[in-house]
């Protein structure tokens, strides 16, 4: 019997998602699954939640909870995947700290979960925890494959891949939906199916290098003129993105939301008018935690109405992973890596997003070429934040996060060196529960 463990689970529908995807595959039917988290709660409504679903499915897999650090090895033990998507001090305190501290002096963010001064403190109170992962991994299922959902994904996944011996890939949600979802608001429908692409970066600044119709026609110079011509009519959901389009001749994959934190171009306290113009979100992550948070009763209450819940399979991409590693039969996915040369202009040690040839010797990072000079240097902004954040991480040297921050497109296109400092010192004290060591 193949066991799942699933750290985090009281994320309870993103866990009904990726394990109802497991129960929904006939390779994975009858599975072990194993749901961990350190809040007990919500680990009970999970439990529930997905109980109902294995009872849709015919009630074949075996389902155990395991709460608190006393009981991780217990719940890791011979499993052949472990699926990571904890929060490490979740909305309050650890997220209102990653944004109210910033906005004193300033600095203002929509996400704050992968880079900037945000992203930066929650890769460095979740490395500790992952460590912890580690270390239990190693010594209890040493052959299972972790699959990282968790963000800052670029730090979390490098450091694991790096520093530990646990076989880890990086997965993140954008990649496979980039191109549909650009070319369905494109009103280019007509060219979804049959299409091919080609995308390469670093996670949430994966770049569509590549795409074409199935006659093998070049898409990109009719997604140009209209990406232009809709920033140029109207107010949008993805207006960063389509200006990406225009100066720097490519599309990402992650929202605009996230990558107008990622540069110095569009949140800028001397010219506020470009938070209008791009239509930008600002404070969009706590927004987005406090209808969770509030709507969650409701929902909760609504999926337990029933015993038996149905589910239908999602496309990410960790089930047919675990298909994949079990049969032998190959598959590609979008994956973060260490480099190693699968792009040639991007340093050797940096954890990009390439394609992934996954089959049942496990999962291998493919060779994907240069990027364009402008998308590697815009890349560099970001690997210098997530090497140094790492380096922080294993030092346990505040300089480094000092120099972290330094080195953040946003941070320092608003901040002087010494704000950056004086801010990175007050949040440092804001999260010493999960940073004691630095001193």
């Amino acid at each position: 019997m193949i066991k799942i463990a699933f750290l985090g689970a009281g994320s309870t529908v993103f866990a009904r998602n990726v394990l109802g995807d497991c129960m929904s595959s006939e390779t994975l039917r009858g599975c072990e699954i194993s749901l961990y988290d350190i809040d007990a709660q919500r680990l009970k409504e999970s439990y529930k939640i997905l109980s109902a679903v294995n009872n849709a499915k015919g009630n074949h897999s075996k389902i155990e909870w395991f709460a608190g650090l006393d009981n991780l090895e217990k719940a890791l033990e011979g499993s052949a995947f472990v699926v990571n998507a904890v929060q490490v001090g979740g909305y309050d305190p650890a997220t209102i700290a990653d944004f109210e501290i910033p906005k004193k002096y300033g600095l203002r963010q929509t996400i704050g979960d992968t880079l900037g001064i945000g992203g930066i403190m929650r890769a460095l109170r979740t490395i500790p925890v992952m460590q912890k992962f580690a270390h239990a991994i190693e010594k209890v299922c040493p052959d299972a494959w972790f699959l990282n959902y968790t963000n800052p994904m670029s730090i979390l996944t490098g450091f694991l891949q790096r520093y530990t011996g646990v076989k880890t890939i990086g997965l993140c949600h954008s990649v496979q939906v980039c191109s549909e979802h650009l070319l369905e608001f494109l009103d280019m429908k007509d060219k979804l199916e049959g299409r091919k692409e080609l995308i390469a970066g670093i996670n949430h600044m994966g770049w569509l290098l590549e795409i074409r119709d199935r006659h093998g026609i070049d898409l990109y110079p009719e997604i140009k003129r209209r990406a232009r011509e809709k920033n140029a009519s109207s107010k949008h959901h993805d207006m960063v993105r389509y200006d990406y389009i225009d100066k720097l001749g490519y599309y990402c994959t992650e929202s605009s939301e996230h990558n107008a934190e990622y540069n110095p171009f569009y949140i800028k306290s001397k010219y506020p008018q470009l938070i209008n113009d791009f239509n930008i979100p600002l404070d969009e992550y706590p927004r987005r935690c406090i209808e969770q948070i509030n709507g969650w009763k409701n929902e909760y209450e609504n999926l337990c109405k029933s015993d038996i819940l149905t589910h239908n399979r999602t496309r990410e991409y960790a089930s047919y992973i675990m298909e994949s590693v079990v049969t032998g039969r190959p598959f590609k996915i979008g994956g973060n890596v260490i480099n190693k040369g699968c792009i040639e202009n991007l340093p050797a040690e940096a954890c990009v997003e390439v394609p992934c040839l996954v089959d049942g010797s496990g999962i291998r990072g493919c060779y994907a070429g240069r990027l364009p000079v402008q998308l590697a240097a815009m890349n560099m902004t970001h690997i210098n934040v997530h090497l140094i954040t790492i380096e922080a991480a294993l030092t346990k040297k505040r300089e480094h996060i000092y120099h972290a921050a330094m080195l953040d497109p946003h941070t320092s296109c608003e901040l002087s060196i010494d704000d950056i400092r004086k801010m990175t010192d007050e949040l440092i004290d804001a999260h010493r529960e999960w940073l004691p060591e630095y001193t």
